[in-house]
């Protein structure tokens, strides 16, 4: 009876520590898969709180000032322009891990973004998006295991990552397609 007693006593212990894992996993991957946790540094140097878009559609798109997709900034700031009001912004971080298309200093990829593009969509400060070294914004824009919807890389200049009102990853765009796509229009306006 008491060896009974005992299983008995030990099944009740593993249910109740593994109810305790499932419930306490649910709430750190409900935390995970949200843009809102992290804060970057803009290309000022000043801090930058993904928290204060919430509501906000964002897309977030690696980019790159001497690359053939470079005059994407154009569509971009004019996506930008027409959407802003509506709920939606664009918040562009410089990378220099293709083809080494943005050697810039963040002073130099601001000079050149205002200047050539009129650029007033939030950029942030360079960074790396693949790699050993990626930005911890790419590694949750990259892993399932963070953003709850799939593993990806990022391929090359100006891929879009689209991330919905409550802060998450819905979409992730190939780098060739342009800002003015039907698919993208499409989801903002959605």
């Amino acid at each position: 009876m008491k060896y009974i007693a005992t299983i008995i006593l030990s099944i009740t212990t593993l249910f109740c520590f593994n109810q305790f894992n499932e419930d306490t996993n649910t709430t750190t991957n409900e935390f995970m898969d949200s843009i809102y946790k992290f804060k970057v540094k803009d290309l000022n140097g000043n801090s930058f709180d993904f928290s204060d878009l919430k509501g906000k559609k964002i897309m977030i798109v690696n980019t790159a000032s001497e690359c053939g997709l470079t005059p994407q900034y154009e569509g971009l700031q004019a996506l930008f322009e027409s959407y802003k009001d509506s709920g939606f912004t664009i918040v562009g971080f410089p990378a220099n891990n293709f083809g080494a298309q943005e050697p810039g200093t963040n002073k130099q990829i601001a000079q050149f973004c205002e200047q050539n593009y009129g650029v007033k969509f939030p950029m942030m400060s360079k960074i790396s998006v693949k790699g050993d070294d990626m930005h911890e914004v790419y590694q949750f824009l990259t892993q399932k295991s963070q953003n709850g919807l799939q593993d990806s890389e990022v391929s090359w200049n100006f891929q879009k990552y689209l991330i919905d009102e409550n802060g998450h990853l819905a979409k992730v765009i190939s780098p060739r397609t342009l800002p003015s796509d039907p698919e993208i229009v499409n989801w903002i306006k959605g």
